[in-house]
């Protein structure tokens, strides 16, 4: 592994302990690099801030996930997020749960962009509407995984998957 990657991974690390312990809000840069034992300069050589390091950490695991696993379906692809989410619970709850400029929200948003377009391309196509309708099941598709993450993860990422699709599907049916 690169020097890059064993940086970033060590501030990741740092990160996410830091999250379990407290609101990511009252986490610092120099929270993270003395949790890691790492300066200031080095987390600013690889990321512009805190949120960014969040993001990333998102996006690596999200690209572990995708090129290590094997996927039938857009559905599959999602129910493996939430996999990765239920995995690390006190992590992506928090990463959820902020709020701001470049928080961890908008990035999975706009990360869950494209899957929904493709989860429903027939339905969005045939309507006038379609960007905005892949915005609104986006937004019921995050919303639905904070409601998860924050009651406890009730089910498992396969139930809570095939729930929100009988959902999703049922509404899209009567558009």
């Amino acid at each position: 592994m690169p020097d890059a990657n064993i940086t970033k991974s060590a501030l990741a690390r740092a990160l996410k302990r830091l999250m379990a312990e407290k609101d990511f809000q009252k986490i610092s840069v120099t929270d993270i690099c003395e949790k890691c034992g790492m300066n200031r300069k080095s987390f600013y050589y690889h990321f512009k801030d805190k949120y960014d390091l969040m993001n990333w950490i998102f996006y690596t695991e999200f690209i572990t996930m995708v090129t290590t696993k094997e996927m039938e379906s857009g559905w599959d692809l999602l129910r493996n997020v939430m996999e990765m989410f239920y995995g690390d619970r006190p992590f992506y709850l928090s990463a959820i749960q902020t709020e701001g400029q470049n928080s961890f929200t908008e990035y999975f948003h706009e990360s869950m962009i494209p899957i929904i377009s493709f989860l429903f391309d027939d339905i969005v196509s045939e309507n006038g509407s379609g960007k905005m309708l892949v915005h609104i099941f986006a937004d019921a598709c995050l919303l639905a995984a904070l409601r998860w993450l924050q009651d406890g993860c009730p089910e498992t990422p396969e139930v809570f998957v095939e729930n929100l699709k009988k959902l999703i599907k049922k509404i899209a049916s009567t558009i």
